[in-house]
This record gives C-alpha cells, sequence and structure tokens, in this order.
C-alpha cells in the first residue's frame, strides 16, 4: 500500500511546487531597489582611465560609439558576473530604481550575489586547473571550485589566494587549494614543468614554458630560466597525509622526460630582488609571485578580468603579455588599473566594479566606422566600441533557463528548479561543446550548435507555453497584445522590440485569439534562435 501511495506523494509535490512558482503574475513581481552602497570610493580612478580613453580617441581621430541603453549594460553585467541574463523580476527592479549610481549599486548587488561566486569561481578555475578530469584520488575539481567560490564570497585578497594555492599542503578534500597542484599529477608524479608553465601563464601572463626544451626563438626566456623555475616545485610530493614539502624529489622534468636537469638550482626569471631568503620553495616562489614589485602580477589579474567582463582581453593572448612598460613611459591602462589593485589590497571585487563603471563598459557594440572613414578594426583597437564575442555554452545555457522562469533562478529558488537547471546545463554544455580552459579564445558558431538551439529537445520545452513557464505566464496573464510582445522580449533580449519587430510580431498576436499561447511559443522559439540572443552585444 505505501509503495501505491509513494508515487502519487511525489506527484503532487511536483504540481504543488510547480502552482506555487505559477502563481505571481509578471506584472506584480516587486519592485523594490536594491540598498544604496555604503561608499563608492573609486571614481577618480574611473575619471582617470575615462580620460585616459578619450584622449586616446582624440589621438586617432576616431569617435566612441554612444552610450548603449542601460538595460543592455545590465544584460552584460548579469552575463560576464553570473553567466546568465537578468530575470524579469530583476528588470522590473533595475528599472523602478530612479536614483543616482544605479549602475553602481546593482553591481554591487551582483558581487554579493552567491551566483557570482559561483560562476566566477568556475570560470577561474579553468585557468588555474586546465579542464582536464586530473588524476583520480588526487584530485578534487568540486573541492576546488567550492574553495574559490568561498574565497571571492568573502572577498578575500586575490594575492593571499594565489599564495595559499601555491604553497598549500595537505589533502586534497581537507586543504581544496592544494588541487592547484594536483591538477599537475600523472601516476603519482607531480608533473613540475607543468606547474611551472601554468603558474607562469595564469599568474604572470608570460608563456616562459615556450622555453621548456630549448630557448626561445623569439622571446628572451631562455631554457635555464624554465628550469630554475621548475625546480621550484621540486621539493614538493604526495604523502599519506598529503600535499608535503620535503627534500628535493630529483630532476625537474616531466613524465617521460630524461634526467639531464638533475641539480638545477631553484631560481626566478626576473625581479630576483623579490625572491625571500625563508621558507619552502613554494613559499618563496608564493612570494615572489606576488610580491608588489613584481608588476606581471598585477597586470596579468587585470587582463584576466578585464576579459572576463568585456569577453575579450586588454591584450591577446591573455597569458603572453608584453613587458611592463618602463617607468619613465606614461603607464597604460593595464598600469593604471593595476596600480589601484595593488594600493586597494588586490580586492577583485573593486576591479570589477572599476570596469563595470568605466564609459567603455557602456558603449554600444554597434559602431559606424566606415561611414566616418576607418575600418573597424581601427575602433575595436582602441576600445572605442563594445567588443562583440560569442557567448559561452554555459552563458547560452543558463541564459535559456532563466528565459524559461519569470523569476530570478538563484539559490534561493525552489529546489525542483535548481535541480532542472543543474541536469540541463550539464547535458546542454556536452552537446553544445565546451571551450575547455581556453576561456577567452576565439570561437567560431558551428552547424551542429545551431541544430541544438533549432531543434533541440530542452528548446521545444522552454518554449512551451505550459502552466509555470515564463511563455505560458505572458501568453495567460498579459492584458495587451502590446504588453505580451514586450515582456517576451524583455525576458530573452533584455530590451523592448523595435518598430519593425513590432510590425511583424503584433499581427500575429492580434489573429492567435484563444490561440495565444502557441504563436508566444513561436517568438521564444525565435528569439531564443536569433543571434542575438548568443553574442554579448
Amino acid at each position: 500500500m505505501t509503495l501505491r501511495i509513494l508515487p502519487l506523494m511525489v506527484g503532487l509535490s511536483v504540481v504543488g511546487l510547480v502552482a506555487w512558482a505559477a502563481r505571481t503574475p509578471a506584472s506584480l513581481l516587486p519592485a523594490k531597489s536594491p540598498e544604496p552602497l555604503a561608499t563608492n570610493n573609486y571614481c577618480d580612478v574611473v575619471t582617470t582611465l575615462d580620460n585616459e580613453f578619450v584622449r586616446q580617441w582624440k589621438e586617432r581621430k576616431i569617435a566612441p560609439s554612444p552610450t548603449v541603453d542601460p538595460l543592455i549594460v545590465l544584460r552584460r553585467l548579469s552575463l560576464s558576473l553570473m553567466g546568465t541574463i537578468p530575470s524579469l523580476e530583476e528588470i522590473r527592479k533595475f528599472e523602478a530604481d530612479q536614483g543616482p549610481d544605479r549602475l553602481a549599486r546593482w553591481t554591487q548587488r551582483y558581487l554579493e550575489d552567491q551566483r557570482f561566486a559561483d560562476y566566477f569561481a568556475v570560470r577561474l578555475s579553468r585557468a588555474l586547473v586546465g579542464a582536464e578530469v586530473g588524476q583520480l584520488f588526487v584530485f578534487r575539481r568540486d573541492r576546488f571550485n567550492t574553495w574559490l567560490s568561498e574565497q571571492l564570497q568573502q572577498n578575500r585578497p586575490y594575492d593571499q589566494m594565489v599564495r595559499e594555492m601555491i604553497a598549500a599542503r595537505g589533502l586534497w578534500t581537507g586543504d581544496p587549494a592544494t588541487n592547484f597542484i594536483t591538477a599537475a599529477v600523472a601516476e603519482e608524479t607531480i608533473l613540475v614543468n607543468d606547474l611551472a608553465g601554468r603558474t607562469a601563464r595564469v599568474f604572470l601572463g608570460q608563456r616562459i614554458d615556450c622555453a621548456e626544451c630549448h630557448d626561445h626563438p623569439f622571446a628572451e626566456w631562455k631554457q635555464s630560466q624554465f628550469a630554475g623555475l621548475a625546480a621550484c616545485f621540486s621539493e614538493t610530493g604526495l604523502s599519506p597525509v598529503g600535499l608535503q614539502d620535503g627534500p628535493r624529489r630529483g630532476p625537474p622534468a616531466a613524465m617521460g622526460e630524461s634526467t639531464a636537469r638533475q641539480g638545477v638550482a631553484p631560481q626566478v626569471p626576473f625581479e630576483q630582488q623579490a625572491w625571500p631568503d625563508d621558507g619552502t620553495l613554494r613559499e618563496r616562489l608564493a612570494a615572489w609571485v606576488t610580491h608588489p614589485d613584481n608588476r606581471r602580477f598585477e597586470r596579468a589579474t587585470v587582463n584576466r578580468i578585464w576579459g572576463l567582463m568585456f569577453g575579450r582581453p586588454w591584450t591577446e593572448p591573455v597569458d603572453d603579455l608584453p613587458n611592463p612598460p618602463d617607468s619613465a613611459l606614461p603607464p597604460d591602462v593595464l598600469d593604471l588599473l593595476g596600480k589601484d589593485f595593488r594600493e586597494h589590497g588586490y580586492d577583485l571585487k573593486r576591479l570589477i566594479s572599476i570596469l563595470a563603471a568605466m564609459q567603455v563598459f557602456q558603449l554600444d557594440s554597434r559602431h559606424p566606422a566606415e561611414e566616418r572613414g576607418y575600418s573597424l578594426d581601427e575602433a575595436e583597437a582602441i576600445w572605442a566600441t563594445f567588443p562583440l564575442t560569442r557567448l559561452r555554452p554555459e552563458q547560452i545555457i543558463g541564459s535559456m533557463l532563466q528565459a524559461w522562469s519569470i523569476r530570478t533562478m538563484d539559490q534561493n529558488s525552489n529546489l525542483l528548479s535548481r535541480v532542472i537547471r543543474l541536469l540541463r546545463e550539464i547535458d546542454f554544455v556536452r552537446e553544445y561543446g565546451d571551450y575547455g580552459e581556453d576561456e577567452l579564445g576565439e570561437h567560431p558558431g558551428t552547424i551542429p550548435q545551431a541544430l541544438l538551439r533549432m531543434n533541440g529537445e530542452f528548446v521545444q520545452q522552454i518554449s512551451a507555453a505550459a502552466p509555470g513557464t515564463a511563455s505560458g505566464r505572458i501568453a495567460g496573464m498579459a492584458p495587451t497584445e502590446e504588453a505580451c510582445l514586450e515582456t517576451c522580449f524583455l525576458v530573452t533580449l533584455t530590451r523592448r522590440p523595435n518598430v519593425a519587430e513590432q510590425a511583424h510580431f503584433l499581427p500575429l498576436l492580434e489573429a492567435a485569439g484563444q490561440e495565444r499561447g502557441s504563436v508566444v511559443e513561436d517568438i521564444f522559439w525565435s528569439l531564443f534562435n536569433s543571434p542575438e540572443f548568443c553574442w554579448n552585444h
């Protein structure tokens, strides 16, 4: 008897959850504004940076794009910080907030949201430990991501996080920062060459690993410099109590390499004055990487965060920066941001707030370059227009899932919504194609990706005007066809339809009668498959 009743109870619970999610009409969503920022002490640096861009535009005689609609800025902010478009609930609150410094308050609001910490942790971890599965039993990506998320939520200084990742000891489960090291384990061997290369690329923006086998043919790096950097990990090994440091464990060689480098002295390739005398080799390396004199650290961090915010780093590729300019020369943008980053305790949230407040983050992605006598490449090169880049797979599925719901899908959503989101995201990213650790490279769209958005089962499900879905609630509750169409566009594209779009869709809605739901489904499907939905315009 109990076994027969159990499925019925589960079914009733699901129905109850769906009914609860659907009971609030879109028009009645709360519009309370976020709390104002306690302080906004970065106005001076934003003004300095804005003035520097204006100077460059005047020097090149290139006018910038106009400032974009505030809703598009909100969309950019949500995509870059949380991997999803804003919900209709957030849009209503944003538009109701007409106080000063609205964008600064909403940036702060998002930075305090658990979705930011979770999403940014995943983005950073791909650069820090790669995208491979890793060695079973000694690498736990889930623990590492959770640790990163906790650090971001607490706004722990980034230099402290980096020092812990490089020098941490213990078990990869109980001391998750050690996963930065154990990600480079293969068959119980720590691949110190891999660690040296990744440390230089991620934290210093230098591809010194190009000198692993011989002196670099173009850059300044020597094979001896790379070997010395790899030797900084030669004390590190696995033990029954986890990652530990002890006597040097032979040559800093990758698995299968010869042992000809045994006896190479640990050394750093530049800024030798920042190399401390005390501590284990990894502790000394961590102190050197994050030393205030090591300008490469702050510049590399700023360049990577810039890339995560704009979809394209300031300097490409993100892990191969030119040497810092001579101190006698005027500072460039990375230096201006890097100096502020260093002087304010390597505060990532402050850095992100500055980037979001800059004029370049709020420029339109359309630029009439050719009409004014120069190419679009010239305008993009000096950031006179917002760069267009494709959304990552997890951003596309995150946006689709958010467009499925009127309310914000976050850690406070009901359990059913969160479970559906997790399972759907995993399946979609696997089918769509994972970009791996190449976070900021250019990835052209493919025909299979377009077909998945057009014909995929999930797209059909989230477009369906069913009870509880956004399309179903809009179709059933919008008081007019104009309001219905406007809400469809806000939910999917975070903007209102233009005149041409109204002229196309409104007659279809007006002729639908009792079949309005079917037309709304078609509108949702069309907007999901529009190029605009898949780009960070």
